[in-house]
């Protein structure tokens, strides 16, 4: 293979990002003050390396430190790293927990990247790190057309089931590494900021399945330093370290990184927080998911990303606008979980893309109903058959207007419900008509709690073609019902498979949907 040309890899150089300012804005945690002890010896790199967000010619690289030091980063078409160039990061700072990425451009498209992350002292010049080294592949172009494989799934270390070594840890992710993907789409509830854990659970059989517990993992998240150590607490799983070294991601969130079925201006009733504001909570989450994550923290949460002509992926963000929770069943189509801004960006550019598939990540799913409680909802759904009504009235017309427009090849991937399903949508046996049918796809837990099927509401003529769930509701990790998701797109025919898969990564149901 031949080395990476200089003026390519060095060309606009690098984004740092080494954290948000807020510690005293956003209150509370205490987390930006420097600490008080210095330590001895070389850095240290806690939390391994990982990327996300890649284009055609960019990524985004990741890592955190023990203490303030200067982020390097070096990339290679080799695996030795003969002839590779150095990039000088961000400063790792208190502020921003220690952690940074750095914004790789100039790449080669469709290609096995390789890179290797140091971090130098402040105070010592020379004074590395132990390196750690990650690799990813970097997306086609428009113009070229070759095969893409990824993976996705959501809900992460939920309901009390954290990291446990005597049941394998977080072995899905492994399952997930052995398929080889482009890259790894996680719809949500990435960590559960509201879900302390205990030592010890007994499970139905008399096995005891044994949590690692951290101190910001014995309560719900209040504080911003509390927030961070969930997204720490993950990256303690060996087999997450290693999937997030080798895979490049694509993160949303949900409600749990905050706490659970949240919304804007929510005010709490709950004695387990000293903080009720969730507009607060929010914030501090927020902080916490852009630091701990390889994600733009630059723009709107909602985003397009490109691979090739034959896919685009949408990435929403249904919660930062969402409307309180309520009946669901209002007639006001300036309400929503999108918000005006996200609907009109996702209708103008489905119109826009020429890529054979539009894949949406939905991280609360269309026709599927998710209560709140007895008389509200939390999704979009509502249970009721007929004419669209609450938030339905939004995705009647991103529906709507992309059939006029004679878009194709949309189709919908959501987590959320903790169970695997594939629902097919057609306007025969809708309430609507006005719209093109459409796939969508459900798989989770990743490692959480399993649950469901839940109902389908009938509005958009859902079909649930496939289920698998659970015999009990929240059925522990131990007894399988975890589940990710597999997509396929041949670069010849373009046509699109899709593996529901268990958590050893056997395939559950499987379909291919020609080219449109």
């Amino acid at each position: 293979m031949t080395e990476l040309d200089r003026r390519t890899l060095l060309r606009a150089g690098l984004v740092a990002g080494a954290g948000v300012a807020g510690g005293a804005l956003l209150g509370g945690s205490g987390a930006g003050a420097a600490p008080a002890w210095r330590p001895a010896g070389r850095p240290v790199l806690t939390h391994g390396v990982q990327s996300g967000d890649v284009t055609a010619d960019s990524a985004l690289v990741w890592t955190r430190a023990d203490r303030p030091g200067r982020m390097l980063v070096e990339v290679s078409r080799r695996p030795d790293f003969r002839g590779a160039r150095q990039l000088r990061g961000p400063v790792l700072a208190p502020t921003g927990d220690f952690t940074g990425k750095v914004r790789l451009r100039g790449l080669p498209d469709s290609e096995r990247l390789h890179y290797r992350v140091r971090v130098e002292s402040l105070e010592r010049h020379g004074l590395v790190s132990e390196p750690l080294i990650g690799s990813l592949t970097t997306a086609p172009d428009r113009h070229r057309r070759r095969d893409v494989r990824f993976v996705w799934t959501g809900d992460v270390v939920g309901q009390g089931w954290g990291i446990a070594p005597d049941f394998g840890g977080m072995s899905i992710f492994r399952a997930m590494g052995e398929t080889r993907p482009d890259f790894f789409l996680c719809s949500g509830d990435t960590v559960y900021a509201d879900g302390p854990l205990v030592e010890s659970v007994t499970l139905p059989d008399g096995r005891i399945w044994r949590n690692m517990v951290t101190p910001e993992k014995s309560k719900v998240a209040e504080t911003l330093t509390e927030y961070r150590g969930q997204f720490a607490y993950n990256l303690l799983d060996e087999h997450l370290r290693a999937f997030a070294a080798t895979v490049p991601q694509i993160n949303q969130w949900d409600d749990h990184e905050v706490l659970n079925n949240w919304y804007p201006g929510e005010v709490l009733d709950d004695p387990r927080y000293t903080e009720q504001r969730v507009d607060v909570l929010a914030a501090r989450a927020r902080q916490a998911f852009n630091e701990w994550l390889p994600v733009p923290v630059d723009g709107p949460m909602y985003r397009r990303l490109s691979y090739g002509p034959s896919l685009d992926v949408f990435v929403l963000d249904m919660r930062t606008h969402k409307d309180p929770n309520d009946g669901n069943t209002y007639a006001d189509p300036k309400r929503g979980l999108l918000g005006r801004e996200q609907r009109e960006w996702l209708i103008r550019e489905l119109k826009r893309s020429r890529a054979t598939w539009k894949v949406i990540a939905n991280d609360l799913p269309i026709g599927v109903v998710v209560p709140d409680g007895p008389g509200a909802q939390e999704g979009v759904a509502q249970g009721d058959p007929g004419a669209p009504a609450g938030r339905e009235l939004e995705f009647a017309e991103v529906l709507r207007a992309t059939h006029r427009a004679g878009v194709t090849g949309m189709v919908f991937l959501t987590a959320d419900v903790h169970y695997t399903a594939a629902h097919h949508y057609d306007p025969a046996r809708a309430a609507v008509g006005d719209f093109t049918p459409f796939w969508e796809f459900v798989s989770g837990p990743a490692h959480a709690g399993a649950f469901g099927p839940n109902a389908l509401d009938g509005t958009f003529g859902p079909q649930a073609v496939f289920v698998h769930a659970p015999p009990m509701a929240n059925t522990s990790p131990a007894e399988g019902f975890q589940h990710f998701g597999e997509v396929t797109i041949d670069g010849e025919s373009e046509a699109l498979t899709v593996h529901l898969r268990d958590r050893d990564g056997a395939s559950l149901w499987t379909t291919t949907l020609p080219a449109p």
